[in-house]
């Protein structure tokens, strides 16, 4: 997930949920219940995990959703 995010220039942070039990409760309850990492969102979006991002890649419709994002906050993610 890192290197397609970082092959697309797309800055995005990473949140350690493995120390942080609380934290990790919060990601799996905002990913519907899912607690393997990574867990992916893309503006507030949930994705789902790195296969799910990679589907998206091939069926063209991530850049679609980065430059969606891109536009609404009025940054150019390149």
């Amino acid at each position: 997930a890192r290197r397609l995010l970082e092959s697309k220039q797309v800055r995005w942070q990473e949140l350690d949920v493995s120390a942080q039990p609380s934290l990790r409760q919060e990601m799996s309850r905002k990913a519907g219940g899912r607690n393997t990492v990574p867990q992916i969102w893309i503006n507030g979006q949930h994705v789902g995990g790195c296969t799910e991002l990679y589907a998206l890649e091939q069926v063209g419709e991530l850049d679609t959703m980065l430059a969606a994002g891109a536009a609404a906050t009025g940054r150019n993610q390149t």
